[in-house]
């Protein structure tokens, strides 16, 4: 399927069911008019034991409220202080760049000599079992992931393989969880480039709505538990509002640029050293 742009949109305001004239629900391919492939559907590709045991273990972070988004949750600058954002559920698992403010000012009042700010996020050290437990979904997404856009995963995995810290057995970095808020229309920054962006759903009860959108485009993907959907996020995306009171919660895994660039650039003592002096934060 060939699409066109329709829309004029604007970035960080809501996606709207009048901007959607296609709804896909169906496995399909989607190229721009320049031939450039937009999103790749793929129904009921995940299994359901690697469903549940992610979201047994992810549920307890992954409903946590927070302010780490930016343009997604209607931030009107990306220069905004983070703590006045709106607080979602927004949660990230893996390895990051930054720290937290109660790590700054650890490092800080310890004068801590800290080689770079990139680190293992403190779900990893506190929750040692269920980081364990949540990998074989990130897996499987991975896998998927080289089925579907083998030379894009041949190069992201190349990335991910130079680095050091990075999700073990895969072209993923980090992982990214949002549960029950309408992503506002942004384009991805931070991640692979030269990759392709993917979108899963686990879900808790019954809802509608929620879908992701190309809304200059017009079209959407009715994204459900189980499915995959591997998009260009640096074309402007969003989702619908969900309606109901079931959760839905959405899993992107990506390769994060800076974890890449900075990580590979540590010896194997360093980021021994390293890791031991982000524990130490993270209590």
């Amino acid at each position: 399927m060939i699409v066109k742009k329709i829309n004029n949109i604007k970035e960080g305001e809501k996606v709207k069911e009048e901007m959607i004239k296609n709804m896909y629900k169906k496995d399909e391919d989607i190229y721009t008019e320049e031939g450039k492939l937009l999103a790749r559907f793929r129904k009921k590709e995940i299994t359901k034991e690697k469903i549940k045991l992610f979201y047994e273990n992810i549920k307890d972070h992954a409903y946590k409220k927070t302010s780490n988004r930016g343009t997604a949750s209607g931030q009107k600058s990306r220069k905004k202080n983070v703590r006045e954002n709106p607080k979602i559920m927004s949660n990230v698992i893996g390895y990051i760049d930054g720290f937290s403010p109660s790590q700054k000012v650890k490092i800080k009042r310890n004068n801590l000599d800290v080689k770079t700010n990139i680190r293992p996020c403190i779900f990893n050290i506190n929750e040692k079992e269920k980081w364990k437990q949540v990998q074989p979904y990130i897996k499987e997404v991975d896998k998927l992931y080289k089925k579907y856009m083998k030379e894009e995963y041949k190069n992201q995995r190349e990335k991910a393989d130079e680095s050091k810290y990075k999700i073990e057995d895969t072209s993923f970095t980090t992982v990214t969880t949002n549960v029950n808020y309408q992503t506002r229309i942004h384009k991805d920054r931070g991640d692979d480039t030269e990759g392709y962006g993917n979108i899963t759903v686990i879900e808790d009860g019954e809802y509608t709505g929620g879908e992701t959108c190309f809304p200059e485009y017009g079209i959407g993907f009715d994204v459900r538990e189980g499915d995959m959907l591997l998009m260009d996020v640096h074309e402007y995306h969003g989702n619908l509002k969900k309606k109901g009171k079931g959760n839905r919660m959405s899993v992107v895994c990506y390769l994060k640029l800076n974890v890449w660039e900075k990580s590979k650039r540590l010896t194997k003592k360093e980021m021994i050293e390293h890791t031991e002096l982000m524990k130490k934060l993270a209590t």
